[in-house]
């Protein structure tokens, strides 16, 4: 009792250890590597020209709907109740997987799953106004840990339930409605965040615990002195806090709408943090495409109906030599303004060709192969960019920089799946469909290729050169802010 007392009390702790502990038990879905053999198999009895074709396109239009009325809510509401609402509605998602027979059963599960995979920005965005700014780095690790140990654990004791103890589909899914259930217990006891990022909050998330903003954080990591302006919102943003002006009043709306547009204009004023962001916006498009359907793949490689299946073991594999391939980039020693573009078009190149090896190979073990390739390349990139769009802004912009983001990735794979996928349009087959994906990365690898090439040879110059270019390329940032 007294440890316990004593983690409460903290004041980082406490918030950091629930909501790890809540995401370790969010993310251990044991049934979620073999949702395919699922639906197709006697169970749920769906074929897989619907599953492929109309089934799964309803999650990717419901997901865009949601999505940034979800974002926006979420700051509104100071994110804990987002994050309750979404362990319910992993509840609800496994009670239908279980329990609901039919088709309409399960569109209305893919509207059901969208909710949960638009509030997941209120995972990382909660713990950043709860805790001091110091504590960000270690809490975030441990945020992340728990999230890569509950997929990993969950797709290895599939795995081994399926392959070794032989159990059946319905009670992998049922007990992962057990684990989210204790998911969904844990985000009750999450602590209410007196604070948002727009809404009733300081000027910028990053300042945590300080009572007064003191000025935006440059690309440079220096501060600004704060402005007429944001002293004005700033003692908006107090009224409202003590109550003399409502919660949804003008002032505070306006005040919110001002600052989301500030942070716009400073997340993308640097045209180094929109080839990060551009890169991380297509790439996440094509990796959603094939993560959504890779096991539509599998199965046509290999029928889970009459071979054994190795889909938990896979994703186990990928989730752990990503994190290794992860934490090296911690350890590496690059001027990622320099070579970071080309990293992205090399690295891009290597997932075009194991994106292309799952499409053409006739052996489900070369198809594996590619995947944990393919989904360790954008593991590995996906990790250096968010470090490097991160590292330059303050947390208030980067948490707009993380919606807007994945809302440009969203709406590009709503239209491939539009065109490429749904019945309505072209319906093609799982196979040309991991050739239009191989394609589509090659496009990508050969543009950052070339524009990586090119910042390569520009950049090839005295280290003083490139300190002065870096300077300028600040004082462009600070220039934008203030115009």
């Amino acid at each position: 009792m007294g440890c316990w007392a004593k983690l409460k009390s903290s004041g980082w702790a406490f918030p950091t250890a629930v909501l790890s502990l809540y995401g370790f038990f969010a993310n251990c879905r044991v049934a979620e590597p073999f949702l395919t053999p699922y639906l197709i198999g006697p169970h749920k009895n769906i074929s897989e020209e619907v599953v492929t074709n109309y089934l799964f396109p309803i999650w990717t239009y419901s997901y865009l709907a949601f999505l940034f009325p979800v974002f926006l809510l979420t700051d509104f509401l100071r994110y804990k109740p987002l994050i309750v609402v979404q362990g319910f509605f992993l509840v609800t998602n496994y009670v239908l997987l279980c329990f609901a027979p039919g088709l309409p059963a399960m569109i209305f599960l893919q509207i059901n799953y969208a909710v949960v995979t638009s509030t997941e920005v209120a995972y990382f965005s909660y713990i950043y106004s709860v805790i001091p700014i110091e504590n960000y780095q270690v809490a975030t690790g441990y945020l992340r840990s728990a999230m890569l140990a509950g997929y990993t654990i969950g797709a290895s004791v599939g795995q081994m339930l399926i392959s070794l103890a032989g159990v059946d589909y319905f009670y992998i899914n049922a007990i992962t409605l057990g684990v989210v259930s204790m998911a969904f217990l844990t985000s009750l006891w999450l602590p209410m965040p007196q604070r948002s990022l727009f809404f009733k909050g300081k000027r910028a998330a990053a300042v945590g615990s300080q009572s007064q903003w003191e000025g935006p954080l440059r690309v440079d990591g220096s501060e600004e002195p704060a402005t007429d302006a944001d002293e004005v919102g700033s003692r908006k943003e107090e009224i409202a806090h003590n109550g003399s002006a409502g919660w949804c009043s003008r002032e505070n709306v306006a005040t919110a709408g001002h600052l989301l547009w500030q942070s716009f204009r400073e997340s993308y004023s640097s045209r180094l943090l929109i080839y990060w962001s551009l890169w991380w916006a297509l790439a996440t498009a094509g990796y959603v495409q094939v993560f959504n359907y890779i096991q539509l793949m599998w199965d046509h490689i290999e029928p889970s109906a009459t071979s054994s299946i190795y889909n938990g073991g896979v994703e186990a594999a990928c989730s752990l030599v990503g994190a290794a391939a992860a934490f090296c980039v911690g350890h590496i020693k690059v001027r990622w303004a320099v070579w970071g573009e080309l990293a992205l078009g090399f690295f891009s190149a290597i997932a075009t060709c194991a994106v292309f090896l799952m499409a053409l190979t006739s052996s489900i073990w070369a198809c594996y192969a590619g995947y944990v390739i393919f989904k360790s390349c954008y593991m590995l990139l996906i990790t250096i960019t968010t470090f490097q769009i991160a590292s330059n802004l303050s947390m208030e912009c980067y948490a707009l920089t993380f919606g807007i983001n994945t809302f440009v990735a969203l709406s590009l794979q709503t239209i491939i799946t539009g065109i490429v996928v749904d019945e309505a349009a072209l319906g093609l087959d799982i196979v040309t469909q991991f050739i239009i994906y191989g394609s589509y990365y090659a496009a990508i690898s050969v543009l950052f290729l070339i524009r990586g090439s090119y910042t390569a040879c520009v950049n090839r110059c005295t280290p003083e050169d490139i300190k002065t270019k870096e300077q300028e390329s600040s004082e462009e940032v600070i220039s934008a802010e203030r115009f």
